[in-house]
């Protein structure tokens, strides 16, 4: 079992028609920790990242978090 997961970041700023950098500055979070997660090098996410994404991209944890099968 080699899956991995995937977070849809890229996808839903282009669906909302946001930058990177407004929403970094929205969340208050940097812009290098939300390209490690826009490019999938991040490790881990907090509870509050996610809250805080979801928040600003109104949509759901299974929205921005997928399941990818190898």
């Amino acid at each position: 079992m080699n899956n991995k997961i995937k977070i849809n970041l890229d996808l839903l700023l282009v669906k909302r028609q946001r930058k990177l950098i407004d929403l970094s500055e929205e969340i208050g979070i940097t812009i290098a920790n939300l390209s490690k997660l826009k490019t999938g090098k991040a490790k881990a996410i907090r509870f509050t990242t996610l809250l805080a994404l979801c928040e600003a991209l109104e949509c759901k944890p299974g929205d921005l978090i997928d399941l990818e099968e190898a």
